[in-house]
């Protein structure tokens, strides 16, 4: 038998961004531990915004688990908040309700600012560095300095210790600007791992005295890019039958949900979706080939193969939260008919 650290993680109850937490528990098993070895736990729900110090109780329970390679027997264990009955979900867990389907695939490609000492890495101390060119999938000191490039190489290397479906990493368009990109099968499975990858960059981080930035305009209204969390989807329909007619109703449906989608696509969007640095205005909903100022971006592959294939939608933010924003969207999808 031998002793394994289990990080049990979980959102809290924060609005209108949760945030990550988590606490180790030390369990003996034969072998790496599966699924349904791994026991509910308890937490005090009134540190976290879940509950009232009178009748604090709140409940993890785990629903997907990876190996931590940064500890020795480590697990990373992801968690919904569920009440004191163990049954039912907490308010605050936004995965719990969503629609899923192991035929949709989604792919988050996941933008972030990384900070230290109140400024995004290699911005002088006062004022701003050279103007925005050189720095997307930039190589070289000036453009990407060198504290950057360790964070997210050991990140990657740490995501794919644990099977997380780590697809690529590159520099962004602002200074000190990253992005990592996660595919997943399942609108829970593949939102499980960015918020896993999310941790655990967070988790990096920490001994670079650095911090991970996630609002999606931090620099405000100024000539330098936010960050999206741009979301790529596809059901097995439309992959397998597609079709422009299909496509054309697929359209309308997110037309029509528009501000539902908007939503849940992360706070402060507002700012980020100004019709400027590849958006499009966040009152306006578009489609276009290989637009990346459209709300949705239309792949040549997709057009060229039959209308079949995936799309993108360009709106989510990097605060986004992935349940809600692949539920939103599978949600949308099945209102219109395949028949």
């Amino acid at each position: 038998m031998a002793k394994y650290k289990l990080e049990y993680i979980w959102l809290d109850g924060y609005q209108p961004v949760a945030n990550l937490r988590s606490k180790t528990q030390i369990k003996e098993f034969a072998k790496f531990p599966t699924l349904k070895d791994l026991p509910n736990w308890g937490f005090d729900g009134s540190s976290t915004q879940q509950a009232e110090g009178k009748s604090s109780d709140c409940i993890l329970k785990p629903v997907a688990l990876y190996p931590d390679s940064t500890r020795k027997n480590g697990v990373l264990v992801m968690c919904e908040v569920m009440m004191p009955d163990g049954k039912s979900p907490h308010p605050s867990n936004t995965r719990a309700g969503i629609p899923d389907d192991p035929g949709a695939w989604f792919g988050f490609e996941q933008e972030y600012f990384l900070y230290q000492d109140g400024r995004p890495l290699g911005f002088p101390e006062n004022g701003y560095p050279a103007p925005q060119g050189p720095y997307y999938t930039g190589v070289g000191y000036k453009n990407v300095g060198d504290i950057a490039r360790q964070i997210v190489e050991e990140h990657l290397d740490i995501c794919l210790d644990a099977g997380i479906n780590h697809e690529g990493i590159n520099a962004e368009v602002a200074k000190g600007q990253w992005e990592f990109q996660i595919f997943g099968k399942g609108s829970k499975n593949a939102a499980d791992q960015v918020w896993v990858a999310r941790y655990i960059l967070m988790r990096v981080c920490e001994k670079y005295q650095v911090d991970v930035e996630w609002h999606c305009k931090p620099l405000g209204a100024t000539d330098w890019n936010g960050s999206g969390m741009h979301s790529n989807f596809s059901t097995s329909f439309m992959r397998e039958k597609g079709g422009k007619a299909y496509f054309e109703k697929l359209m309308k449906a997110f037309e029509k949900n528009m501000h539902e989608h908007i939503a849940v696509y992360g706070p402060d969007n507002h700012m980020r979706l100004t019709g400027l640095h590849e958006t499009q205005s966040i009152d306006k909903f578009t489609f276009g080939l290989a637009d990346r100022g459209a709300s949705i971006r239309i792949p040549h592959s997709f057009i060229n193969n039959d209308y079949k294939g995936y799309l993108e939608d360009r709106r989510p933010n990097s605060q986004g939260d992935p349940y809600a924003i692949a539920g939103r969207i599978l949600k949308t999808i099945a209102s219109v008919p395949t028949k």
